[in-house]
């Protein structure tokens, strides 16, 4: 340990991302990029911004994002927020929301910066488990609680809970704030978004990294009750006042507003999941139901770290965790048609 550290430090386990490998041509299905390009209009907005102008700081208040997100769902611009990814946003709603005393609940298969937030900011959390087949039970959060956070659909599973089951679960935890991480909503669910005006305490974060192809770009949101944004807005405004560049606020609004090629690609990848599904089950694979661009599966019969080894050894990176209840499964993005192929081909030699 440092001398020069803060006593905390040394007690932190950050977050380990997805390995991004420094090698080409490799099929790489462990990260969930999309696998189709951002939206061409995105990429000219973006464009549009390299000039004299990056010598002016950028909105701090993101307000053309804003708009966008706020036409796109519905809602007013007062009700949405905008961070560097969702992970950023999420930080200041762990560090804004959920310091209350009691202990944060979420799954005990989840996105694994959680418990990291919880230790950066001193949060007591319960992981509560999902059913033997990981899905969430909504009757397990109904208690004493000071915050829920879940991705819905669950990552690494893929499970969707569907939307009646959300209403359930912030009826039952009237008094909290239930923060919905829909970074993979758009490959198969409904947004909570809709219930935004019903519930005070909902706040919904997503990505642009996810379905609309921008995860190089760090652009994140949140939806909610407008004293739910104002909390994220203060913590925001005393941490970073520029948070998005130029770029990142046009590219990211025309992502919004090209809502053909959205739908376009998403489909493609929704189909491609279809069929990446057929081909695991036709050699043995069980595979959880998915609502993500990525699949859950394991193999009877093979262990899953050894496949995730051959798998690389050919060529093709999927992501393998190692916590006990998952340790016998791959995760595994949905790609083109072509590096589906790949994956099914590789796996059949092993």
């Amino acid at each position: 340990m440092s001398k020069f550290w803060s006593p905390f430090v040394k007690d932190l386990v950050p977050y380990v991302p997805g390995e991004q490998p420094k090698l080409t041509r490799l099929v790489k299905l462990n990260t969930n990029e999309n696998p189709y390009g951002p939206s061409p209009k995105a990429i000219a907005a973006m464009q549009a911004e390299l000039g004299d102008s990056l010598r002016l700081y950028p909105d701090p208040n993101g307000e053309r994002l804003k708009q966008a997100v706020a036409d796109y769902y519905g809602v007013r611009p007062e009700q949405v927020f905008v961070g560097n990814g969702s992970d950023e946003v999420l930080a200041h709603a762990f560090h804004g929301l959920f310091q209350h005393g009691r202990p944060l609940l979420f799954p005990d298969v989840t996105y694994s910066f959680y418990p990291v937030y919880c230790g950066l900011y001193g949060i007591d959390f319960e992981a509560i488990p999902l059913d033997e087949e990981f899905r969430i039970r909504v009757e397990d959060y109904a208690r004493p609680n000071g915050g829920i956070v879940f991705p819905n659909p669950n990552a690494p599973t893929g499970r969707l809970l569907p939307l009646e089951a959300v209403e359930r679960l912030l009826q039952g935890s009237p008094d909290s704030v239930v923060l919905v991480d829909e970074a993979y909503i758009d490959f198969g669910g409904d947004s909570a978004i809709a219930l935004i005006d019903q519930y005070p305490n909902l706040l919904v974060t997503q990505t642009l990294s996810k379905s609309r192809s921008l995860a190089g770009l760090r652009v994140g949101l949140a939806v909610g009750h407008v004293e739910l944004i104002e909390a994220l807005e203060r913590i925001k405004n005393s941490f970073n006042s520029y948070p998005l560049d130029r770029m990142a606020i046009a590219g990211a609004a025309a992502a919004f507003e090209d809502r053909a090629w959205f739908e376009e690609t998403r489909a493609r990848v929704i189909a491609s999941r279809a069929a990446l599904v057929e081909g695991l089950e036709a050699q043995g694979f069980a595979v959880l139901p998915s609502a993500a661009n990525f699949v859950f599966a394991r193999h009877p019969a093979k262990d899953a770290g050894q496949l995730a080894a051959g798998l690389r050894e050919q060529g093709v990176i999927v992501r393998h965790f190692k916590q006990p209840r998952i340790a016998q499964y791959l995760r595994i993005t949905v790609g083109t048609p072509e590096q589906n192929q790949a994956l099914l081909d590789a796996l059949k030699s092993l």
